[in-house]
């Protein structure tokens, strides 16, 4: 019987509180993992490693989702930081810049969310802008600290993000960087009114995909379910001793809505 692709899915590393407990910890948003199951595949948490297990860990999986969090080091696109760029988290640069080379590499599905689809651009060269108010004059991307909120993005036609989401939608987002120089081997596949970059996509690989807005938040998840049935399909090489477990039928997301949502 054909069982559901593994989806790897980066966490945080991050000092965190639970029961009597106060250590660090790796952490992921539930929501993630609910999306993943939901449409039909099996989550695997990837903590922080060693960048040099990444290929070992990589070879395992039938996809990866790159999980939103924090800002990405400046030093990774040659900038100087700015004053509201939050502290690096070095280790969590360096495997997850790992890991997504190795994805890329075995060419499986490849979605990156929010500070995943940044890590992307970088990793091909590209730059952010590490304050988008500074760019676009107002703070509609991220209004208010530790909500959702929502913005309408305009897709692409003729990209795989257009095809999935065509014309324009209201998105969950809470973000204060964005795309600024797009990286090579990339297209935008979507942008918010104001011109900010909200989607890319490689013109090299099979599925590599990236959303600046929070899709395992939104009453639906088309680029979720889009990944997940990639992962499924026969174009995938199956891992060593996993051959054939990749044809299978994906299921639908049930609605959902953005929690802790502000008008």
């Amino acid at each position: 019987m054909p069982q559901p692709p593994l989806i790897g899915i980066t966490t945080y590393l991050a000092h965190a509180q639970w029961g009597e407990w106060d250590l660090p910890a790796a952490v992921l948003p539930a929501a993630y993992a609910d999306c993943v199951r939901a449409a039909g595949g099996r989550a695997v948490l990837l903590p922080p490693d060693a960048p040099e297990a990444a290929a070992d860990v990589v070879g395992r999986l039938d996809a990866i989702l790159l999980a939103g969090g924090e800002d990405l080091d400046p030093a990774l696109y040659g900038a100087v930081p700015h004053p509201r760029t939050g502290p690096p988290v070095r280790e969590r640069d360096a495997w997850e810049r790992a890991v997504l080379a190795a994805g890329l590499a075995r060419d499986i599905p490849v979605l990156g969310v929010c500070r995943g689809m940044q890590l992307m651009n970088v990793h091909e060269g590209g730059t952010l802008i590490q304050h988008l108010p500074d760019r676009v004059g107002h703070e509609g991307h991220n209004p208010y600290r530790g909500h959702f909120c929502s913005h309408s993005v305009t897709t692409a036609p003729g990209t795989r993000v257009g095809d999935l989401l065509p014309g324009t939608h209201q998105v969950a987002t809470h973000h204060h960087q964005a795309v600024d120089r797009l990286g090579a081997g990339l297209a935008v596949a979507a942008r918010a009114a104001d011109g900010t970059v909200e989607a890319i996509e490689s013109t090299r690989h099979r599925f590599a995909v990236g959303v600046q807005w929070h899709p395992e938040m939104g009453a639906d998840a088309p680029v979720v379910r889009a990944l997940v049935a990639a992962a499924g399909s026969a174009g995938v090489a199956a891992p060593a001793g996993t051959a054939g477990r990749n044809a299978r039928t994906v299921r639908s997301v049930p609605g959902r809505t953005f929690p802790a949502q502000v008008p």
